[in-house]
């Protein structure tokens, strides 16, 4: 899941891009309206979180010129302002949800994660591969039965691995779907990412294929 954030308070903005990166999302940042619009003008996102009021624009305009181009990411207003009118509006031009801020991070989370798996519809949830077992409606995954302690970002990149076993997935295309990026600080996490994750589900579950990427091991 790819996420975009639109917030002109870069302190309110770190706050946020750290909680949605712990839950395990890539987020991308808009802080003006300006740079909002060219993001969803050239980026896909699942989901954008539109502070009303950015720098460089009206996050009602932004909104509204994005469904009218199409735009089918759900998204999730967050302002300051709690008037009638300006809920109404927000709903009236597109928006799925609300936010009042301040609000607390744990009740963001579950908006996000409530929201998106709304719009998915039913999916598969649980997948098994030999040993390992996860299920990402409960987020859990187990080894032989055994719960595995994975971070947030070491359980999307289990789940990315499972959902496609056999396939050997490029570095370029974990790092972008995982974080967002694919640069050299992007390469440092994934591999602290995978090297983590190998501690923790065996060394041998997970195949690096060298200057390609990494899959997971065969069972034939």
């Amino acid at each position: 899941m790819r996420l975009l954030l639109v917030e002109g308070d870069v302190m309110i903005a770190d706050t946020m891009l750290e909680s949605m990166r712990r839950a395990g999302y890539a987020i991308d940042w808009a802080e003006d309206g300006r740079t909002a619009e060219l993001s969803l003008r050239n980026s896909a996102y699942d989901l954008v979180l539109l502070d009303l009021d950015p720098p460089k624009g009206d996050g009602i305009d932004v909104l509204s010129r994005y469904r009218q181009a199409g735009g089918a990411a759900a998204v999730i207003i967050l302002t300051a302002r709690d008037t009638g009118d300006d809920r109404s509006r927000g709903l009236d031009v597109g928006a799925d949800d609300y936010l009042v801020k301040p609000f607390e991070l744990d009740e963001f989370v579950a908006r996000v994660r409530t929201l998106l798996r709304r719009r998915a519809g039913p999916t598969q949830s649980v997948f098994e591969h030999g040993e390992l077992r996860l299920d990402a409606a409960a987020q859990k995954a187990t080894k032989n039965g055994e719960i595995l302690a994975l971070l947030p970002r070491e359980f999307a990149l289990l789940q990315t691995l499972i959902e496609e076993p056999t396939r050997v997935f490029l570095r370029a295309d974990l790092e972008k779907k995982l974080y967002g990026s694919f640069d050299d600080e992007a390469s440092t996490v994934i591999e602290g990412d995978v090297h983590g994750l190998q501690r923790k589900v065996g060394a041998e579950q997970i195949v690096t294929i060298r200057g390609v990427g990494y899959r997971l091991m065969s069972l034939g």
